[in-house]
């Protein structure tokens, strides 16, 4: 059971990480339109890699055996997201797509915690989730943008949620063996040799070759550096302290960022079910946050399954 001091520092950590993930539509849109999605995800997740090694060479890391089968799932989890992602959203559009992948991570971690633990989550934290979630969907579909039912396109949108779950959960087991840096290291060079091929494969008309002037690269630096290497430490460290399918509700509000600087920076007229979208996403994350501070033992409703 987390002490709630623990727990309060997780969910501070894990907040603090969406929150830097939020900045990375917003940084995207000043990256040139020559440069493909497919490279800026490969290219940050080398550069969050190098992060992660430069973090390792400053400290003295304990000796421990390195899990390599979880470091290969969560690594292909990380780059199975960054593919069914960007896929998803070219089918489905920005809106629905975004709303399936980051609304369906939560739900799925939730099922696949109690799987794993063979333990309801608390009735609160199912309550807290939905609204969040509900209020992230109306978030990203009250742009009065049009919807595009493509049957493929949602469902890589549903599995870049899954994929992005599952590394949550597996990535919560190697912080507690190895440590927020060492695993990171591990599960982003792994990502990275996943993914730079495939954006090879994808990444532009001439043959996938990487074309990034100065601005590109000013980009794809902040993306690697600050919203996946700093974001995903912070993220991995308040994992020590929270359940995944926690951290994974916690991270709804990477739309609540995006939200705001779509707002104060780039200047974006936002309709009235995005702001009620908004208010259920923080008083979702409220409950989450409630129910993650309350003793364990106090709950109702977190009875262990039965094993069939």
């Amino acid at each position: 059971m987390n002490h709630p001091p623990h727990s309060a520092r997780g969910v501070a950590l894990v907040l603090l990480a969406a929150m830097l993930w939020g900045s990375t539509g917003t940084a995207q849109s000043l990256a040139p339109a020559t440069l493909s999605p497919y490279w800026v995800g490969a290219l940050r997740l080398v550069i969050a890699t190098a992060f992660f090694a430069l973090l390792a060479l400053g400290r003295r890391l304990p000796a421990a055996a390195w899990p390599w089968a979880r470091i290969a799932l969560a690594g292909s989890c990380i780059a199975a997201y960054n593919l069914c992602f960007f896929a998803g959203v070219k089918l489905s559009g920005v809106a629905l797509g975004t709303a399936l992948a980051i609304g369906s991570g939560p739900i799925w971690a939730g099922l696949l915690q109690t799987w794993q633990q063979r333990r309801w989550p608390a009735p609160l934290w199912w309550l807290g989730m939905l609204l969040s979630v509900a209020g992230g969907a109306a978030m990203a579909l009250g742009q009065g943008a049009s919807l595009h039912l493509d049957a493929s396109g949602l469902a890589l949108c549903l599995g870049a949620g899954l994929a992005y779950a599952s590394y949550t959960l597996v990535n919560k087991q190697l912080v507690l063996q190895l440590g927020p840096t060492r695993a990171n290291l591990a599960v982003f060079g792994m990502a990275a040799l996943l993914a730079l091929p495939l954006a090879w494969l994808l990444g532009g008309a001439l043959g996938g070759a990487l074309q990034a002037g100065p601005a590109a690269w000013a980009v794809v630096l902040f993306l690697g550096l600050v919203s996946t290497g700093l974001a995903y430490g912070l993220f991995s460290s308040g994992l020590r302290h929270i359940s995944g399918a926690t951290g994974v509700t916690l991270a709804l509000a990477e739309p609540v960022t995006a939200f705001l600087l779509a707002l104060w920076v780039v200047g974006e007229p936002q309709q009235w079910p995005a702001w009620l979208g908004l208010g259920l996403v923080l008083a979702g994350l409220l409950l989450v946050v409630g129910a993650e501070l309350r003793p364990a033992a106090s709950l109702p409703g977190t009875g262990a399954l039965r094993r069939p």
